[in-house]
This record gives structure tokens, C-alpha cells and sequence, in this order.
């Protein structure tokens, strides 16, 4: 991000004040969860990752990219290889009426959802559309170090009754 010095910025993150790097937009430090979801074995989490959690009614997937002309027949169809699907929500567009693009199916077990997550993985199309799936609810991984502090230095100086 280059700054121009004409340029004045207002805001929150932007060194106002002369602010150490460290902190604001520019320093990138956002918490982040690890991408690689790789699980050895489907009941045991790898070390750092979540793993699926089952919602109060049964295991939730979330399919995304979804033609946007699906209706929720087509969905149903391809989706019932892998189990009985017990509820699916198909989110529409209320101002156009098209599909949003993503469908949550609920699965009684959580082996038919894995075989639905798996049969996406490996490239199961509708409409054309290759979809992409996984598991709605995730448990956190297990917290092993303690947390950065937000804040390390004040921006502002204490009140006068606080002197």
C-alpha cells in the first residue's frame, strides 16, 4: 500500500498518531483459521483443526456454488444418492427470485454427509456446476497458547482526574 503524503487519512488504522506498525489495517494481524482442514482419520481431529459437529436435528452441509436456475427438485435428486436428506434449504434471491448459490442439506447420519461432501470433492456437478460442499457446524480446535493482546500501546493519554 503506498502512501501518498497529500493523501489524509481518517480513521481507525490508519497511524494517525504516529502508531507503531504493529498495529491497525496495515499490519495484516487478523486471526485466521488454518485452510488445510486434511483429516487422517474422519473422527480425530488433526492437531490445530476443527472438526464437523452435529447440529440439535443431524449433520448439516453447506453446498455452495450452485447454479443459480437450480430448483430444490434438482438438488434433492443428486443429493439422495448419498442418504436420505432430511430438510433442505435452498436460499433465494428475494428481488430476482434466483437461487443465492449455496443450499443447506441435513443429513440424519454423519456418514451420508461425508459421502455428500466426498461425492462434491470429487466433482459432482449440477447444472453444469461443479459444487463444493462441507460440514455446516465446526467445533474449534482445541486452544493451546494463550492470546495476543490486542493492544499493546495507548493511542490516547489518560484523563486529567486519571493523572
Amino acid at each position: 500500500m503506498d502512501l501518498d503524503p497529500s493523501i489524509r487519512r481518517r480513521g481507525r488504522g490508519f497511524d494517525m498518531n504516529g502508531a507503531s506498525e504493529a498495529e491497525g489495517v496495515k499490519s495484516q494481524g487478523f486471526e485466521q483459521l488454518d485452510v488445510d482442514m486434511d483429516q487422517a482419520d474422519d473422527d480425530a481431529p488433526v492437531a490445530g483443526h476443527g472438526h464437523p459437529a452435529q447440529s440439535m436435528e443431524g449433520w448439516v452441509v453447506v453446498v455452495s456454488n450452485i447454479h443459480e436456475e437450480a430448483l430444490e427438485d434438482d438438488v434433492l435428486d443428486v443429493f439422495s444418492e448419498y442418504g436420505k436428506v432430511r430438510d433442505l434449504h435452498l436460499n433465494l434471491d428475494r428481488r430476482t427470485g434466483y437461487v443465492k448459490g449455496y443450499a443447506l442439506l441435513q443429513y440424519k447420519t454423519k456418514a451420508e454427509a461425508q459421502r455428500a461432501i466426498d461425492a462434491c470433492q470429487q466433482g459432482l456437478t449440477l447444472l453444469e456446476q461443479a459444487l463444493d460442499a462441507d460440514f455446516a457446524f465446526v467445533q474449534p480446535p482445541a486452544k493451546t497458547d494463550a492470546r495476543v493482546p490486542r493492544r499493546t500501546t495507548r493511542d490516547r493519554s489518560l484523563s486529567p482526574m486519571r493523572q
